[in-house]
């Protein structure tokens, strides 16, 4: 029973800080969502930044496993679709990490530390992708050019869902479908004649 209590607390306070904001939610907000008392709540967790701390360790983990570059094979366009795919769909589900990063990030040095990791492991494999994409032939970019690219990829990625909730997108499908376009709109200009049209198809299929 204490592990489903955990569970639940956990469940019940990420669905709250994505909602209302972290900063907006107590932990007597999150006991009052369980119907438990806030002695319950402090027996499993001793306090909100403890909450947040195990639910930054399954970001993390999630993270980690979308992030990976395809061993043993050329990297295609379709890898790119898929890893986009999970990469947003982790942003989205753990998007009060997000909204409110400086002042999450600031209160606490390990995290700080660890989303840094983050970000340096998602800058390390959007380099290795469209690396991975040129040695293909599937692009043309200079050493230069994939450095500056696998740059804004991560800037767009990480600060994506930001901009869609100021601009008033509130559909999870639709605000990851145009993220995900406008990642790969970065990458065109460097695709071959061939491979940019294929993508504009799918892109075209994708946001319709």
């Amino acid at each position: 029973m204490s592990g489903k209590t955990r569970q639940r607390i956990l469940t019940t306070a990420l669905a709250l800080f994505n909602e209302q904001g972290e900063s907006n939610v107590s932990t007597n907000h999150i006991a009052d969502e369980l119907e438990i008392s806030p002695g319950n709540l402090y027996y499993h967790y001793r306090n909100k930044d403890d909450i947040i701390e195990q639910l930054f360790q399954r970001y993390e983990e999630r993270m980690d496993a979308a992030l990976t570059v395809p061993d043993g094979r050329a990297v295609t366009l379709e890898d790119v679709w898929l890893q986009l795919h999970l990469v947003f769909e982790c942003i989205w589900d753990y998007r009060f990490l997000y909204r409110d990063i400086i002042n999450i990030l600031s209160r606490n040095r390990s995290l700080r530390l660890r989303f840094a990791r983050i970000l340096k492991r998602g800058s390390g494999n959007a380099h290795a992708i469209m690396k991975g994409l040129n040695d293909s032939g599937t692009m043309r970019a200079s050493a230069a050019e994939i450095e500056g690219l696998a740059t804004n990829i991560l800037v767009l990625a990480t600060f994506w869902l930001n901009y869609a909730s100021i601009h008033g997108e509130k559909d999870e499908q639709r605000a990851i479908q145009q993220g995900i376009v406008q990642v790969m709109m970065l990458v065109s200009p460097f695709l071959r004649d061939s491979e940019r049209l294929h993508l504009h198809t799918l892109s075209a299929a994708y946001a319709s």
